[in-house]
């Protein structure tokens, strides 16, 4: 019996403490303000183990279709909802009964179960997820599942800009932040008009509202220091001239021509955490000179994110910059990204992981790490190029050097050829690494036994590699 006692302790500590996990357990629905643009193709309920259901909106969202070369507008949905714990989805299809669903990334294993014309799955961490019924990807559901928000700004503080539910009106389409200011937009806020971030600092835009899907260039950042945007909902969320720039768990979904997701020009220490990128054109960009920015970029890192390109590229660095006094981008890191599609058929714009070189750039010390590419629907895995494009560029490039590619993976059968090309002997690439390079499951090595002794490592990847390419290497 004296050896009993510490056991019923530790027992009832342990019962302690996963009560009181369980009771921190939580779940926010937004209802949708009056007036707003909904979208009636689905019906989604989220709920607690032992709650009831719960009703959550779903907004219409916009997203671009490319057939051959015309551009179509397709209506979507997008529903979203903070949690922590475990909760159970129910997604109704209203649009008919339910054959076959899948929810994206697919790397997140999330299954669904079909019962009618609704499904119902459990999530266990917030995520940022596409629901597709029947093959559907331009009506989906559009689905972000939020943490909870840790601090909500005092709508009192004087410092404060704040927005609580419902539709605002931004006089003359856009709100100049001033510095040392938090915007926050609630749940169940939407913003019709801009947030613009101008020569300011120590500003934070935050909440779970967002910026209406209408309005062009929802987020803009701009010649300013110490920014943090956390949480919104908008079309796009450019940078520019900026310093310290730090981009979390923002969701951009754009339809309209030039829609790029989440552009950076000219700055530095920029940081993309948990993003959701679906754009009608390249969902994030590294620039140098362009726009009224100049100069460099440098430490800009992508990271836990998810990218859907309807048009372009996911992921593109360099082309832009100032051919008269060359510019440089360095430090580019890009970790742990699901792309779920690219859809370009222009050969000069292809690549889910794009660097193109001009304007006399210098770029150097790239890394694309845990990338891992779906089925996508048309274009390069990869372009990694010194060119001259004399439509955006005044001259070639100067150099691409230290470029690492680390478990990367692609699944699918749509990938066309892909290019590794420098462009003379004094414009070169240098020193690219792949290591544990697999398609479709098969790793490709310098040393692999599938590839005969007069094969080029990157025939076996399909990737053409041209001239003026020094030290490539394919390893585990």
């Amino acid at each position: 019996m004296k050896n009993s006692f510490p056991c019923i302790l530790a027992l009832a500590a342990i019962l302690l403490i996963a009560t009181s996990i369980h009771a921190k357990d939580t779940l926010t629905v937004y209802p949708a303000p009056a007036g707003a643009a909904l979208n009636n193709d689905f019906t989604v309920k989220v709920r607690q183990s032992g709650h009831a259901w719960q009703t959550t909106p779903t907004y219409l969202v916009q997203v671009d279709e490319v057939r051959n070369t015309d551009h179509h507008t397709e209506n979507a949905s997008m529903s979203y909802f903070d949690f922590s714990g475990e909760v159970e989805v129910s997604v109704t299809s209203n649009r008919g009964p339910i054959q076959t669903a899948r929810i994206r990334p697919l790397s997140c294993g999330i299954p669904a179960q079909i019962n009618g014309n609704t499904i119902t799955f459990k999530l266990t961490r917030p995520q940022n997820l596409s629901v597709e019924i029947n093959g559907d990807i331009f009506h989906n559901l559009h689905l972000f599942a939020n943490p909870v928000e840790e601090q909500i700004p005092d709508p009192k503080d004087e410092n404060v800009i704040y927005f609580a539910p419902g539709i605002h009106q931004i006089e003359k389409g856009k709100l100049m932040v001033p510095s040392g200011k938090t915007v926050y937009v609630s749940g169940g806020a939407i913003l019709m008009g801009r947030l613009v971030v101008d020569h300011a600092h120590d500003v934070k835009l935050l909440g779970r509202g967002m910026i209406d899907h209408t309005i062009h260039g929802g987020i803009r950042i701009a010649n300013s220091q110490n920014v943090l945007v956390e949480g919104l909902i908008t079309t796009q969320c450019a940078t520019g001239g900026s310093d310290g720039v730090t981009i979390r768990n923002v969701k951009s979904i754009s339809y309209y021509k030039w829609g790029d997701g989440m552009n950076v020009f000219a700055s530095s220490n920029v940081l993309f955490d948990g993003v959701f990128c679906r754009n009608s054109d390249d969902c994030t960009t590294v620039y140098a000179t362009r726009n009224g920015f100049t100069g460099g970029s440098k430490n800009i890192t992508m990271q836990n994110s998810t990218l859907w390109a309807d048009v372009a590229h996911p992921i593109f660095i360099g082309i832009h910059g100032n051919a008269d006094k060359p510019d440089t981008l360095e430090n580019l890191n890009y970790i742990n990204i699901d792309i779920l599609d690219h859809k370009e058929k222009q050969v000069d714009y292809q690549g889910c992981m794009a660097i193109n070189a001009g304007d006399n750039n210098i770029i150097r010390n790239v890394r694309f790490e845990n990338i891992r590419v779906e089925d996508f629907r048309q274009g390069q895995l990869l372009n990694i190029r010194v060119f001259y494009n004399k439509k955006y560029c005044k001259a070639p490039g100067a150099s691409i050097e230290n470029v690492l590619f680390k478990n990367i993976t692609y699944t699918g059968t749509h990938s066309e050829i892909s290019i590794i090309a420098g462009y003379n002997e004094t414009r070169k690439i240098k020193h690219l690494r792949f290591e544990n390079l697999r398609i479709n499951g098969q790793l490709i090595t310098d040393n692999m036994r599938e590839k005969p002794g007069w094969y080029k490592t990157s025939d076996m990847a399909r990737i053409f590699v041209g001239e003026h390419v020094e030290d490539i290497q394919f390893v585990k």
